[in-house]
Parts: structure tokens; sequence; C-alpha cells
């Protein structure tokens, strides 16, 4: 079984509860039903009632007796209590309980705050909305992670089966962070690890990327990635990493073994953390183009309970797949 299905199977076993918070869009309103009736997770589909039914009729499909709730965020009744704990959160930096009545008209704040509150596993959203629209619903209500100052993200890379079984890695950042610091860089590969093992039993190793390979070229761009994996192995020595490694010496045996004997995990790393987010977001195209992998995601990470952005040119498929990885990451795997 390839890893997508195994997914979608490890999600139904979990009876997760995902909130959409673009109802009025045919592709989420088609996913809500999609994921219901395949039991993949519970769905609270928020928008007007009459426009999620006509997004609904839109996508030809049927909304399922069971496993569906239409929440108008403006005639919910949990809206007030809602207000109240955002208004918690708010405070802390002036705002106050009207503040927060009127932040949570907007579906992706009502969608986050009942993630905070733990009403939903997780939310997904972006369909109709921006990464940065979506980004400030969640950092503002959900909140990052306990120890964890930035929110990034990573790609789920499943490579063609060419006989051996499919090839799946992680590549981190390639959406979020445009220029990470070596202590930032050492958060992208921890939350790519946390990732990593919702979703795979294999055992996670990471390598940082770079130009270099262990002194074979100085720069200060080089010194980022080796600060980086200095952190990362004295903050979780229990998880192979390395770094600075190149591309080939990350992945490819015979070259690691050449580049850097010795390694933990050259030849053999499935997390690639890159330098930077052109190099990160250059890498997950190309190989996404040109050697036809799967990706998914982006997979956000560093938040305190998940929250997907999804793309805007997204299909109702993408969005049922994103859902049960959200329901994969909300129970650890």
């Amino acid at each position: 079984m390839g890893l997508r299905a195994e997914i979608m199977r490890k999600a139904a076993g979990v009876d997760g509860h995902i909130v959409l918070a673009e109802g009025a869009d045919p592709r989420v309103a088609a996913a809500a039903c999609e994921l219901a009736r395949r039991d993949i997770a519970q769905v609270t589909l928020l928008g007007r009632e009459a426009e999620v039914r006509a997004a609904i009729a839109a996508a030809e499909t049927e909304l399922p007796e069971r496993g569906v709730e239409l929440v108008d965020v403006e005639l919910s009744p949990r809206r007030e209590a809602y207000a109240e704990a955002y208004a918690e959160r708010l405070a802390r930096k002036g705002g106050t309980l009207e503040d927060a009545r009127q932040a949570l008209l907007n579906p992706l704040f009502f969608a986050a705050q009942q993630v905070a509150s733990g009403d939903a596993d997780g939310a997904v959203m972006g369909a109709a909305n921006t990464t940065a629209d979506v980004l400030r619903a969640a950092i503002r209500v959900v909140g990052t992670a306990p120890g964890t100052s930035i929110v990034s993200s990573s790609f789920v890379m499943i490579l063609p089966d060419l006989g051996a079984g499919e090839r799946v890695l992680i590549f981190a950042d390639c959406a979020v962070m445009p220029d990470p610091t070596a202590a930032q860089l050492a958060e992208i590969g921890w939350g790519a690890v946390q990732t990593w093992r919702s979703l795979l039993a294999e055992g996670p190793r990471v390598a940082f990327l770079s130009f270099s390979t262990k002194g074979s070229a100085e720069h200060p761009l080089v010194d980022k990635v080796r600060e980086a994996t200095t952190l990362f192995q004295n903050a979780h020595p229990e998880v192979p990493a390395d770094g600075e490694l190149q591309l080939d010496a990350a992945l490819v045996p015979t070259v690691g073994l050449k580049k850097a004997p010795g390694s933990r995990v050259a030849g053999d790393a499935n997390i690639l953390v890159f330098p930077d987010l052109n190099s990160g977001n250059i890498g997950y195209k190309l190989t996404q183009r040109l050697a036809n992998a799967t990706a998914l995601g982006p997979l956000m990470q560093g938040l305190r309970r998940p929250v997907q952005d999804l793309s805007r040119g997204c299909s109702a498929s993408d969005i049922v797949e994103t859902a049960a990885i959200t329901v994969l990451l909300s129970h650890g795997g």
C-alpha cells in the first residue's frame, strides 16, 4: 500500500474532526462530503447555509446524512464562548472582547478558534484565501507550540515507484520562512521530524543542506548550516542528523560514503532541510515536475494545534488528502 492510501486508511481509524472554513467554495464543499462519506473525518463546514448548499449543488454532490455540520459563524451558539476565549489572548496586546467578537466574524478566525478550543482536531483553509490570511488567523488564535518561535512548513515528496517501491522524503521549509537563521533552521528540522513521525513508521534521518559538504567550501552561508546542525544535534541527540551536506551526499550512498565518511545520515537521509526559501521552493518544484513526484503540502509546522494552508489552485481531492494528514498530525500518527 502506498503512503497516500495508508494516510487515508489510518485517518479513518482515528475518528478525527476537521473544520473547513470556506464552505461556499464548491471544492471545499465536495471535499467535506467526501471526507464524511469515506469516514475519514467528521467535518464542520463554515459558511452561510444557502451559500454552502449552493456550493454542494455546484459540485454535483449531495450532503451525507451524517458527518457534516453546517455552521454559519454569525449565527453559531459557540460564537460568544469563542470570542471570550480569544479575548483572553487579545488582552495581552490591549484587545477587547468586542475586538474578539468582530474578528470571529471572519471564518478563518472562527475555524482557528474552534481548533484552539479543542472542538476540532485541525483546520484546513486557503482554497479561497491567501497564505498570509491563513497564517495570520492561525498564529493570532492558535499560537505557536511551546518551545517554538516560528511557523514553518514542509512538503511530503513521494517519488514514483521504479521497481523498489515508492520513495518518500520530506522537504523543509519550502513555503514560509524566506531566510531563516541558524536557530530557525534547527526548529524547521525539528518540525519536519515531528511531521515525519506522524505519517511514517520508518525513523527520521535529517540532512541540513548546503553547497558544501563537511568543509569543502567556506562561506557565511555554510557557517549558518553548520551552526543549525550543531543546535539540532545538541537539542535532539536521539535523531540522526548531519550537515553541512550537499544534496548528492545526503541522498546517494556512494557519494555520501566518499564525501562524509562516518556520517549517521549521509547517503540515506529522508528529511532535507534547505538553507532558505529560494532553494527549498525551487527544490520541491524541480522534484515535482522533473521526477514526476507527488508533493503533499505545504504542511504547517510549529503551531500549537494543526492549521493547514491550501493552495488556491487546489482540487477537492487535495483538500481531502490534506484533511486526512491533518487528522494524523493532530493525533501524532
